[in-house]
This record gives C-alpha cells, sequence and structure tokens, in this order.
C-alpha cells in the first residue's frame, strides 16, 4: 500500500509541474495571436505566482480542515479548468483572469504534498518528488513544441495537457479511500507525537529571522526560484528573438533545460546517501555558472542548448538541499516556521524576478537574457556560500 501510495503522490507532482513551463514554451508565438506585448508573459507569471502564494500559506488549515487527498485532487481539477480556459481564452485579460485559479491550484498542492513527504518520508524522498516535478514540467514544452508544429497551434497544446490532468483528477478520486486508510493509520499510531509537536510550536519563542544564517538562506530561495522561472518563462523568447532560432526548436531547448533539471534530481536521490547536502548545493551552484557563461559567451547558438542543460543539472540538487538542510543549519524546534517562510519567500522570487525581466525585455529585448541569469546565478552562490561560512562552526556561534 505504501508503494502504491507514494506513486499517487509522484503523479501528482507531474501534474505540478505540466502547466509551469507551458507559457515560457508557447509564449514567442502566443503573445501576437492574442494581441499582447512581449513583456506581458511577466504579469501572467506575476499573478500565477500571487495565487501560489496565497494557496501554499492557507494549506495548513485546509489540510487539517480536509485532507492532504481532497486538496491534491480539487487543485488539480482547478488547474485543468484553467488550462483549458487558457486553450480558448481570447485576450490578454481573459489570460489574466485564469491565471489565479492556475496559481491557487498549484500553491496547494505544492505545500500540501512537500509537507506530506517531509513528515512521512526519507530524505531522497524529496528529491525524486521534485524529480517527478521535472518529469511534468519536461514533458510540457515536448507536447506544446508538438502542437506548434502541427496544425493545432498552442492552444491545442494547453487542450492536451488540461485533458492529462483531468485523468490524473479521476486517478486521485478513485484513490482516495487510500489517503484516508495512510491518514487514519499515522493518526492512530502519532497521537502522543502529534501533541508534542503542537506544545512544542506553541511555545517556541526564538525569532527565527534573527538565527544567524537565516536572512542569507532565504535569500538563496529567492534568487533560486527567481532564475528557475526567468529561464523556463525567457529562455524560449531569448532563443527566438535574440539567436534567431525557431519557436519549436526553442521550446524544445527548453524542455531539455527541464530535463536537467529532472535527471539532475534522479541521480541526487542516490548521491544524498553518500554526500552531504551541503556539498551537493555547492556543486550545484557552480555547475549553474557553467552554465551561464557559456549563455554569455558569443558562441553558435547550437552552445546555447548545452547553456540550458548545464544551467538546469546545476539547479536540481539546490532547492531540495536548502529544504532538507533546515531542521540540521537551524534547529527542528524551529524548522517548521522556516519552512513556511521559505516557501513564501521562494514563491516571492517567482512572482517579482519574471516580471521585471519582462519589463527590461519589453524596452531592450531579450538580449540581456544570460546577463541577468549570470548575474543572479553569482548573488545566489554567494548567499548560500555566507550561510555555509556562517554556520561553519556551529557550536562555537552557541548553537
Amino acid at each position: 500500500m505504501a508503494t502504491w501510495f507514494l506513486i499517487i503522490i509522484y503523479l501528482a507532482f507531474i501534474s505540478l509541474g505540466l502547466p509551469d513551463s507551458l507559457l515560457g514554451s508557447a509564449w514567442p508565438v502566443m503573445w501576437p495571436e492574442i494581441g499582447s506585448s512581449v513583456g506581458s508573459a511577466g504579469l501572467i507569471s506575476m499573478i500565477i505566482a500571487g495565487g501560489t502564494i496565497v494557496s501554499s500559506l492557507a494549506s495548513g488549515r485546509m489540510i487539517r480542515t480536509i485532507g492532504t487527498g481532497k486538496i491534491t485532487m480539487f487543485s488539480c481539477l482547478l488547474t485543468a479548468v484553467s488550462l483549458f480556459g487558457f486553450s480558448i481564452a481570447p485576450s490578454m485579460v481573459w489570460f489574466m483572469l485564469l491565471a489565479i485559479p492556475l496559481g491557487l491550484g498549484a500553491g496547494a498542492v505544492d505545500a500540501a504534498l512537500n509537507h506530506y513527504i517531509a513528515e512521512n518520508y526519507q530524505a531522497h524522498h524529496m528529491n525524486w518528488l521534485h524529480c517527478f516535478w521535472g518529469i511534468g514540467a519536461t514533458m510540457g514544452p515536448i507536447i506544446m513544441a508538438g502542437y506548434i508544429a502541427g496544425e493545432n497551434s498552442w492552444r491545442g497544446g494547453y487542450t492536451a495537457v488540461a485533458i492529462i490532468q483531468l485523468i490524473l483528477v479521476v486517478v486521485l478520486l478513485v484513490t482516495l479511500p487510500l489517503w484516508k486508510r495512510v491518514a487514519a493509520t499515522r493518526a492512530s499510531s502519532q497521537p502522543e507525537h502529534a501533541e508534542t509537536e503542537q506544545q512544542s510550536h506553541t511555545s517556541l519563542s526564538v525569532k527565527v529571522l534573527n538565527i544567524r544564517g537565516v536572512k542569507p538562506s532565504l535569500l538563496a530561495f529567492l534568487l533560486y526560484c527567481g532564475v528557475e522561472t526567468t529561464v523556463g518563462l525567457w529562455g524560449a523568447s531569448y532563443l527566438v528573438g535574440t539567436r534567431s532560432i525557431s519557436a519549436e526548436v526553442a521550446a524544445t531547448s527548453i524542455s531539455l533545460y527541464y530535463a536537467g533539471i529532472t535527471f539532475g534530481r534522479l541521480i541526487t536521490g542516490f548521491i544524498t546517501l553518500k554526500v552531504q547536502n551541503r556539498l551537493l548545493i555547492r556543486y550545484g551552484q557552480w555547475v549553474t555558472i557553467a552554465g551561464g557563461i557559456i549563455l554569455l559567451l558569443p558562441l553558435p547558438s547550437t552552445f546555447s542548448v548545452a547553456g540550458f542543460v548545464l544551467v538546469g543539472l546545476g539547479l536540481a540538487p539546490i532547492y531540495p538541499g536548502l529544504l532538507h538542510e533546515t531542521p540540521t543549519r537551524f534547529g527542528k524546534e524551529n524548522s517548521a516556521k522556516l519552512m513556511g517562510y521559505q516557501m513564501a519567500v521562494a514563491y516571492s522570487g517567482t512572482t517579482l524576478i519574471p516580471p521585471l525581466f519582462g519589463i527590461l525585455a519589453a524596452r531592450t529585448g531579450t538580449g540581456a537574457f544570460p546577463i541577468v541569469v549570470f548575474i543572479l546565478l553569482v548573488l545566489m552562490l554567494l548567499s548560500a556560500e555566507t550561510v555555509n561560512r556562517l554556520l561553519l562552526k556551529p557550536h562555537k556561534l552557541g548553537r
């Protein structure tokens, strides 16, 4: 039962990744058709991320009220309806309206499943969970590229992904009793632990933002999600507008970027059994820097694809590693509250940084894309290494 249940959770995270990469891969051919501008994708992305923040902050209460299984099913249904709306939306106003439920659905699934895995499964499952998000994010541009190359254009791509989401909704509906059984087993086996945990949170007096290393760690989360989303959203537009690559090839290139994240998290799940998260985070940062340098150099267009893949591979271990390091770095008594802060700050990076680049792209073109990405990667490296430096000798720092 536990194995089948884990497979269902992984499938749900595929559904979370599928819509994330659609907008960026389709945007080069979308905005002229709907009478918008190239920078408007940032506004849609900001609205989606804003909805994600709201639903993730409310997820704790919703989990206690209706349970993780129902939240996951309803969120997937909300996402499916929103994506179908995208496929028939006639104008930018409709895309902005439909972005609200799309973000709400995505945030609820993300927060609920991350919380569930963190509480009930071992560390390597966190990497593999985000690996399955990468599978969905990789499939999205591939599906979209196929429809862009065919006669159905980008609207058919959104319809296809909406149908996939609806199929998953049916699977989640059929397996709802399994969620209830697992929840009942967990509740009956850990009543004392739950009470102790509640008391611990109630009596928590430490101001977590004042803990040494917390602020640069939060900055690392903001920069990570900012750069990951910026590359996914604007990478195809850069390849089409600046490097003169066709929209189909550009969408495929973005799928390879997400494939790099996916494959990286798959192998990282095994490597975590032997190598510390701190080292994996550092190695990942340096790989992203290498990919950023390739994007910066005036190399033939085919090298840009390699740059995207390297950036994806490097990003793979960073986010799951930072999440998993939270109780080790800042104490288990603070980790629950910090997890909420980290998710909110991470989504803030998703909300703010891509639209800011959209404003820049609307005024100067997409040529600044590799420069902006490289600056974000360097700042992320510096913030993560600042945390390592501050916490290098935790016992001498009074921890």
